[in-house]
């Protein structure tokens, strides 16, 4: 009778201890931000990587992922 009675206090104490630190992570926890705005995708001629419209780099013949690949098309 005195195991069972010592079980029961040694969960009571461990359900006490756990829900006081599962309640002070959440207080830890950031505010979420709102979602971005989904971007323009577009594909490299040279490569055919996708990226952002943004980071895309214009040519002649069309856009590029990168500066370098813009010259080793358009000379």
């Amino acid at each position: 009778m005195k195991y069972l009675l010592l079980l029961a206090v040694v969960l009571l104490g461990a359900w006490v201890w756990r829900s006081g630190r599962l309640a002070g992570q959440q207080q830890k926890k950031p505010a979420s931000r709102p979602a971005a705005e989904p971007q323009d995708m577009v594909r490299c001629q040279l490569c055919s990587v996708h990226l952002p419209k943004t980071d895309a780099v214009p040519g002649k013949l069309g856009i590029y992922c990168s500066d370098e690949h813009r010259q080793r098309v358009e000379p």
